[in-house]
């Protein structure tokens, strides 16, 4: 009996002392992967945070080249230096990073400059001009949307204006296309859009020079995207001067008012660090040459996705 009494107290020892060797190697387990996440995390932190000096950096670039363009008072061209794009470029041997030895990783980014002002603005239905209202609803037909949301997209804008100026705000309702939704634009009709509108302050105006031929069919009344698609191909060579210039080009059509150059430009930039990537947006407005100081450039706003 004693014996049998013996062996059970063992087997009981024996037990424990696996559940307890189970347990804490369970616990050391959950403490080693507790700090590998947290290493993870912080390296993560780390590439996001160096991804972003990088976007800075492209920024300031993209503001550096509009400021020299800037210098000359020449029109506004699609084809301008400051429309080059940035292709893909690896940056692996200008990025400070700790590396193990013979460590390789993905660093690059790539991006482009364009006219924000090749774009309607949807800012220019603040004042309730019909004009405006009517250029709007013509862009609306180029894109083979509905025209009668032309009317509703500019009672939204001018509510926005109409409580911006009653606290001293400047704030706009509409500040993006996605904005449209409140005025009855669909998913789809938004997403058609995207590419033709813009939200700029209301002194901005479309360029001839680098707008769409659909743009072109907004800003100018009677105007067939046939004709507009021809004034696209014949400024490639000879660019207008001048919103007199255009006139003349058009016959003399009915139009809203144009410019030839261009001071809001968007900047998309991609960088990609490692596992971190990183795309923005960004407006940048040019300061009007011989201003005091010099020419300027003013980072307006950045989204980042």
């Amino acid at each position: 009996m004693k014996r049998t009494r013996l062996h059970r107290q063992r087997g009981v020892a024996v037990v424990t002392a696996l559940l307890l060797t189970t347990l804490a190697v369970t616990i050391v387990a959950s403490l080693f992967w507790q700090q590998q996440v947290q290493v993870r995390s912080m390296e993560n932190q780390r590439l996001h945070l160096q991804t972003r000096w990088i976007l800075r950096g492209a920024l300031d670039w993209a503001r550096l080249i509009l400021r020299t363009d800037g210098q000359s008072p020449a029109p506004t061209i699609e084809n301008g230096v400051w429309a080059t794009p940035l292709a893909e470029t690896r940056l692996d041997d200008y990025v400070e990073r700790e590396r193990v030895q013979n460590e390789d990783y993905n660093a690059t980014i790539k991006g482009q400059i364009y006219d924000a002002q090749a774009r309607y603005n949807l800012s220019n239905l603040a004042n309730g001009n019909v004009e405006d209202v009517a250029a709007f609803g013509r862009l609306l037909g180029a894109l083979q949307l509905d025209r009668g949301l032309a009317q509703a997209a500019a009672q939204l804008v001018m509510k926005g204006g109409q409580s911006g100026s009653q606290t001293g705000s400047q704030q706009m309702t509409v500040q993006r296309v996605d904005d449209l939704a409140a005025a009855g634009f669909t998913p789809a009709a938004i997403e058609r859009l995207r590419d033709f509108t813009v939200v700029l302050s209301q002194d901005a105006r479309v360029n001839v020079n680098t707008a769409s031929p659909e743009v072109l069919v907004a800003v100018v009344e009677n105007l067939s995207l046939s004709e507009a698609q021809t004034l696209v191909a014949s400024r490639k060579n000879r660019p207008f001067t001048s919103a007199g210039g255009f006139s003349t080009a058009v016959g003399g059509k009915k139009m809203v008012t144009v410019v030839t150059r261009s001071d809001n430009f968007l900047v998309l930039s991609q960088v990609k660090l490692d596992r971190a990537a990183l795309e923005s947006w960004a407006l940048i407005k040019r300061g009007v040459p011989g201003s005091p100081g010099g020419l300027t450039t003013t980072l307006e706003w950045i989204r980042e996705f």
